[in-house]
């Protein structure tokens, strides 16, 4: 006790200072103003394509000694996969390091660390993204080995029914969880027979996958006339254009092109579905519907809109199913924007009893958004709060270069990089209405339980029929 009054003693000794700079806003009972706002300084993009047709972007910046390179494959994703094999852009984004013609998967680990660095590609909907860094001095073999990775991948055999083992039980592990199952559900129900509906992999799809058919999609999805390279760090922009020339001058695309990804239904049937989970003591909710493309006109609106009703713990939806009602630790909604096509999904865990109230109150908070102004301090509240996250997201420059590369992706240009917070903070109440109204419509979105039947399906009677399934 005699020890921690002593730091007690001291902590306030020490303290003085700072309690006097607060004491003019606790004494009026007004917090402090807040600082002004800082724009995301706009980098400097030289970009050049190559005779291939491979576009590069070289961002110079100063700092650690360290060199940041991210590859985007525009149509290598998901959407790129046929029905009979969804969620296959996954293994085959994880394949390209797990052996190449020079290097197995040891050697290739092994290399990148010697470097100081890594090297991991990764999937989404519109592409597939290979990162890759390095110190520095290692920025000449760092290039050479993104490109090795990304040009002549072997796809071992051992490998490959690894990975597919891993895939296996991974899918396994995640069927066993109602929130893999509601994401399914409703990203099939927003989207149809789109491929952006048809995301996750199944059983099938991973024991169909062979090193034939990874080796064959590659040569189709990786082109030089559908990939960017960002180049990022302490780097001049001769020396990284020629770092490029070299590792990725001569790469040739073999065949014709994949056809562009279709657009994705701007309207679809709202679905009632109820998905079986005998015994659960809670209830996972989904609402959802058709959204918009990420460079639509109304993007920016609506992005402030769904950080608004459901994007942070002080949203609408979260303030009140959680805080006001304690339906559940957290509840979220948000407009989720692809290159073609989008979606709006909200959703919680709740008590079974509160199932039916749930959605009512997700119901009730999307007629409000759509019906009435967001006041002023609300609409600064969260423009400051979309703004902050952005420029703490893009502090580091391999976030810098990820950034581009996925706008890229989803067919946003390289100045928009810059020029989202000032759009986000030029939004109107009346915009976040109109575009609220129109795409959180309570009469457009399918719902998605599951649950148990048992306790969850006279709550769910006011909401519509129910098709009640076991998938």
């Amino acid at each position: 006790m005699k020890k921690l009054m002593l730091t007690l003693a001291v902590s306030l000794a020490f303290a003085p200072a700072a309690f006097a700079a607060e004491a003019p806003a606790a004494k009026s009972g007004a917090m402090p103003a807040y600082g002004k706002d800082k724009p995301i300084p706009a980098p400097t993009i030289i970009k050049k394509t190559l005779a291939n047709g491979m576009t590069v972007w070289v961002v110079p910046r100063k700092g650690l000694p360290r060199v940041d390179y991210v590859l985007a494959v525009r149509g290598a994703g998901f959407a790129a996969d046929d029905s009979a094999h969804p969620g296959f852009a996954k293994l085959l984004a994880y394949m390209l390091n797990e052996g190449s013609a020079k290097r197995d998967s040891r050697a290739i680990a092994e290399a990148a660390q010697g470097m100081g660095g890594s090297v991991a590609a990764s999937s989404a909907s519109d592409g597939i993204l290979v990162q890759a860094n390095a110190v520095a001095s290692q920025a000449p073999a760092m290039m050479s080995l993104l490109a090795e990775v990304v040009r002549t991948p072997s796809f071992p055999a051992k490998e490959v029914e690894l990975a597919k083992a891993n895939s296996l039980q991974e899918l396994r592990a995640l069927e066993a969880t109602p929130r893999f199952r509601a994401e399914r559900a409703i990203n099939a129900a927003v989207y149809g027979e789109h491929p952006y509906g048809h995301t996750q992999p199944t059983e099938a799809s991973i024991n169909s996958a062979t090193q034939e058919l990874l080796r064959s999609e590659h040569a189709k999805r990786f082109r030089p006339d559908r990939a960017l390279l960002v180049i990022t760090g302490p780097v001049k922009e001769a020396e990284a254009m020629k770092l490029a020339q070299a590792a990725f001058g001569d790469w040739k695309a073999d065949g014709p092109a994949l056809a562009e990804t279709a657009p994705a239904p701007r309207a679809a049937k709202p679905a009632r579905i109820l998905l079986q989970r005998a015994n659960s003591v809670q209830s996972t909710i989904r609402v959802g519907g058709p959204g918009i493309q990420a460079s639509a006109d109304e993007q920016v609106p609506l992005r402030l809109a769904s950080t608004i009703l459901g994007g942070g713990f002080s949203s609408r939806v979260n303030i009140n199913l959680r805080e006001q009602k304690g339906y559940t630790y957290g509840a979220s909604a948000s407009a989720r924007m692809n290159r073609v096509g989008g979606a709006i999904v909200g959703g919680a865990d709740v008590r079974n009893e509160v199932t039916g109230a749930a959605l009512t109150e997700y119901f009730n908070e999307y007629k409000r958004i759509g019906s009435d102004l967001v006041p002023a301090d609300e609409m600064t509240m969260n423009k400051r709060y979309v703004a902050g996250g952005y420029l703490i997201s893009n502090q580091l420059q391999g976030a810098v270069a990820g950034t581009l590369a996925q706008n890229w992706l989803i067919g946003l240009p390289p100045e928009f990089l810059g020029q989202y917070v000032p759009l986000i903070q030029k939004v109107t109440p009346q915009q976040v209405r109109d575009v609220s109204k129109k795409y959180f419509a309570p009469e457009a979105q399918s719902i998605v339980v599951v649950g148990d039947p048992k306790a969850v399906a006279e709550q769910l009677k006011p909401f519509g029929e129910f098709t009640v399934t076991d998938k």
